[in-house]
């Protein structure tokens, strides 16, 4: 069982607050960020994160092609979608390879169950 302080979450979004406000939530992780898909392929290349939390529609590159990637080359990788656009975009993230799709705005009880649920598994 992994322990929190070492847990490593990528957290992908464009939205500026919303990563500050993630990473307030995920404080007893450790978290890096980045603001779009492009930038979150070249992050878990560097970092190998244990988890990412990835946002669907971004500028340059969205969720979906980056999750193809990243998946594409780490098979293993636990991929965590969220969204505001569940609803019309989750099966595309499923089929891109995401583990699951959380919808915005998110509770901080339910994204840590998440996060947890995928770093025991």
């Amino acid at each position: 069982m992994m322990s929190k302080s070492v847990a490593k979450i990528l957290i992908v979004d464009d939205d500026e607050l919303l990563r500050e406000i993630l990473m307030l939530m995920l404080s007893d992780y450790y978290v890096i960020e980045a603001d779009n898909g492009r930038t979150a392929v070249e992050v878990f290349n560097k970092h190998l994160p244990d988890i990412v939390l990835m946002d669907v529609v971004m500028p340059e590159m969205d969720g979906v092609m980056a999750t193809k990637q990243i998946i594409s080359k780490y098979p293993n990788a636990k991929i965590v979608a969220i969204t505001a656009f569940a609803f019309s975009k989750g099966k595309e993230m499923i089929d891109a390879g995401a583990k699951d799709v959380v919808s915005k705005p998110v509770r901080k009880e339910e994204l840590i169950k998440v996060i947890e649920k995928y770093l025991n598994d």
